[in-house]
């Protein structure tokens, strides 16, 4: 009976944990790469944000990062912004890709994955795209090249509603 009672705790915690379009992001303070400082989600309120979790081993990441980048030098006037959580162990394996792959956008340093278990990742890369009030809109799962357009078309939807 014991055994069975944690099997279900262990299953329901999952979907306790899970988000969805229409809840609050759950908030986090995490190091900022650049600056060494903690950050957290909260005060980004006011802004539309694309909440980008990654790894170096991310294959897609790759394609990611720097066309997110570049959707953020378009946008960030308007009220946008990417932040990137990224999850590698060891600090040097995300220096050493954002050297090949580098970016203008916060990068927030989680090499626990504390803030992962908020969000219930179904995999990697995955973002939300969340509102000037921290609800999230959309949940993105991977990445192919095409995704930007499509990612950009919601985020400028997002900053023309108040």
């Amino acid at each position: 009976m014991r055994g069975l009672f944690a099997v279900l705790i262990l299953c329901l915690s999952t979907s306790v944990f899970a988000v969805s379009p229409g809840d609050i992001a759950p908030n986090f303070k995490l190091k900022n790469l650049a600056t060494g400082k903690a950050d957290t989600l909260k005060s980004y309120r006011g802004k539309v944000v694309y909440l980008d979790f990654w790894a170096s081993w991310c294959g897609p990441c790759r394609q990611s990062l720097p066309l997110l980048n570049g959707l953020r030098k378009e946008l960030k006037n308007k009220g946008f912004e990417v932040i990137a959580v990224n999850l590698d162990e060891n600090l040097s394996d995300a220096t050493d890709f954002l050297k090949q792959f580098p970016v203008t956008y916060p990068v927030l340093l989680d090499p626990n994955g504390k803030v992962p278990s908020h969000y219930n990742l179904p995999g990697m890369p995955t973002s939300y795209l969340i509102d000037r009030k921290g609800r999230i809109q959309k949940i993105h799962v991977g990445f192919k090249e095409k995704d930007i357009e499509d990612i950009r078309k919601s985020a400028i939807s997002l900053l023309k509603s108040k």
